[in-house]
C-alpha cells in the first residue's frame, strides 16, 4: 500500500485501486434485520442492568432493616447490653469491661443471639437470650430480655431485663422490670 491511499499490490506488478465509495455505501445501508438484532441486544443489556439494580436495592433494604431498625433482634441486643454495662450491680459482679455474645456455632464463633418472636393479645413480643462475661475471672451470666410492641409508636418497649449469674453464688439481678 501507498501512504495516503488505499491500493493493494499484487505480485506481478498489477495494482488495483480499492473503491472507498462502495465501502461507505455498505456501512450506511444497515439492514433492518441488523437494526432489530442490535435493539434486542440493547434491550437485553437494559433488563440485566435493571435486575442488578433491583437486587442491589433489595440487599441494601435487608441490611438496613436488620442493623438499624428498632425492631431487629440485633438492635434490641445492643440496647440491652448497654443497659447491662451501665448497671452498678452488674459492674460490681462482673467487673468494668463487660462483653456480650450469643450462642456458639459449630465453628466456635459466638455471634447468633437467640431470639423468638410471638404474638400475644394482638401485640408482637420478642424474647432474647445472650451471655455476658467481665474482667472478673470465671464470672459469666445469662441475660434474658423481653420486649413488647407499642401500638401507638410501633416500636418495641422493654418488659424486662434480668441477668442470671451462672457462677457461684448463683443469683438473679433485675436490671429493668416493666411487667
Amino acid at each position: 500500500t501507498q501512504a495516503g491511499g488505499l491500493k493493494a499490490a499484487k505480485p506481478g506488478g498489477n495494482s488495483k485501486d480499492v473503491s472507498v465509495q462502495r465501502a461507505l455505501n455498505e456501512e450506511t445501508l444497515v439492514s433492518a434485520a441488523q437494526k432489530v438484532k442490535e435493539a434486542g441486544r440493547d434491550f437485553t443489556y437494559f433488563i440485566v442492568v435493571l435486575v442488578g439494580i433491583g437486587v442491589t436495592g433489595g440487599l441494601f433494604y435487608v441490611i438496613f432493616k436488620e442493623l438499624f431498625s428498632s425492631s431487629s433482634p440485633n438492635k434490641i441486643y445492643g440496647d440491652a447490653l448497654e443497659k447491662c454495662r451501665s448497671h452498678p450491680e452488674i459492674i460490681g459482679v462482673f467487673g468494668d469491661s463487660i462483653k456480650g455474645y450469643g450462642e456458639a456455632t459449630r465453628r466456635g464463633r459466638r455471634q447468633h443471639v437467640s431470639h423468638i418472636e410471638y404474638v400475644k393479645d394482638g401485640l408482637k413480643h420478642m424474647r432474647l437470650k445472650f451471655y455476658i462475661e467481665g474482667t472478673e475471672s470465671g464470672k459469666q451470666g445469662t441475660v434474658h430480655v423481653e420486649v413488647k410492641e407499642n401500638l401507638e409508636t410501633g416500636r418495641f418497649e422493654v418488659r424486662y431485663i434480668f441477668v442470671d449469674v451462672d457462677t457461684y453464688p448463683r443469683r438473679t439481678i433485675v436490671i429493668e422490670d416493666n411487667r
